[in-house]
Parts: C-alpha cells; sequence; structure tokens
C-alpha cells in the first residue's frame, strides 16, 4: 500500500483543484469626462457565485459620489452621456430601500476623503462576470459630481459624470 500512497495523494489533490473553478476577474480604468480630473481602476471578481468590487478612485471632491455600472459600454461622448442610464437588467427600481432590492447597477456612494481619494469594496448583487443577461463586461463604470439619494428614481439625482471607464473581462 506504500507505493500506492504517493499516487492517491497527487490524485485527491489534483481532484480537490479540479473541482474549484478559477475565479473570473474584470476592470475598468476610469478615465476623466471633459473637464474634471477624476482617475481610478475598479476591479470585479467573481468566485462562488458572487461578484466582489473594488475601486481604488482620486481627484474627487471630499464627500459622496454616486458610483454605478450603466448599461452601455461607451465612454466616447465628452460627459460620458454614451454610458447610457443604469444597468438594470433585473427591472428594479433604483435605490436598495424597496422591498426588491435596487438594479444591477446600484453600488451606493464613493466617499472621498480630504485629499479628494475614495476607497470602497462591496458584494454586487444580480450582476456576473461573462455570460447572460446579468453580465457586466462591456458596460461602463461612471463616478457622479453628486451623492446618490438611494431614492429618486431612475438615478438616484447623483448629477454629472465626472469619469467613466468600460469594464473589460481578463483572458
Amino acid at each position: 500500500m506504500r507505493t500506492h500512497l504517493p499516487l492517491l495523494t497527487a490524485l485527491l489533490i489534483a481532484t480537490g483543484c479540479a473541482s474549484t473553478p478559477p475565479a473570473k476577474t474584470a476592470s475598468a480604468a476610469l478615465k476623466p469626462t471633459q473637464g474634471n480630473a477624476v482617475t481610478g481602476t475598479v476591479s470585479f471578481t467573481q468566485k462562488d457565485g458572487q461578484v466582489w468590487m473594488t475601486a481604488e478612485v482620486k481627484g474627487l471632491s471630499p464627500g459622496l459620489h454616486g458610483f454605478h455600472i450603466h448599461e452601455k459600454g461607451d465612454c466616447s461622448a465628452p460627459d460620458g452621456t454614451s454610458a447610457g442610464g443604469h444597468f438594470n437588467p433585473s427591472g428594479h427600481p433604483h435605490g436598495a430601500s424597496h422591498a426588491q432590492g435596487g438594479h444591477g447597477g446600484d453600488m451606493g456612494n464613493l466617499t472621498a476623503d480630504a485629499n479628494g481619494n475614495a476607497h470602497l469594496k462591496l458584494a454586487l448583487d444580480g450582476v456576473v462576470i461573462g455570460d447572460g443577461a446579468n453580465n457586466i463586461v462591456g458596460r461602463a463604470v461612471i463616478v457622479h459630481a453628486k451623492p446618490d439619494d438611494l431614492t429618486s428614481q431612475p438615478v438616484g439625482n447623483a448629477g454629472a459624470r465626472l469619469a467613466c471607464g468600460v469594464i473589460v473581462q481578463a483572458p
């Protein structure tokens, strides 16, 4: 039996590794809209059915700024409006306070410190990386000038678009 122990151990390790699919990742490089200086990176990781978002943003005025996934991966308009409205595959109202929760594009607010830097990490509901109607790849991330009030329909009254970045999936 001793001669088969290394083979059995290798087989168990290989089987265990094969049953855990690798995490899917995507990211968006935020570039400022015309007249603004906001930049940053937004990273997405999907593992075990959950998508986690991490944002690092700089060049903001101190305070709260609305932060959303928008329906189109198009940042070509000088004011970012080419990204369309909020990504909303479920058709839910905007804001997390509704009975059915918010929509896929709702990411709440970034909080910028006195130096204009913001960091946010949160789990996203109702979205995936890579396949299906809830796929965020090819959509845009927008940073807004004002806070998202989390209630106004359909977009939270968050104001002008300060930065835009298209979400691309890692190979």
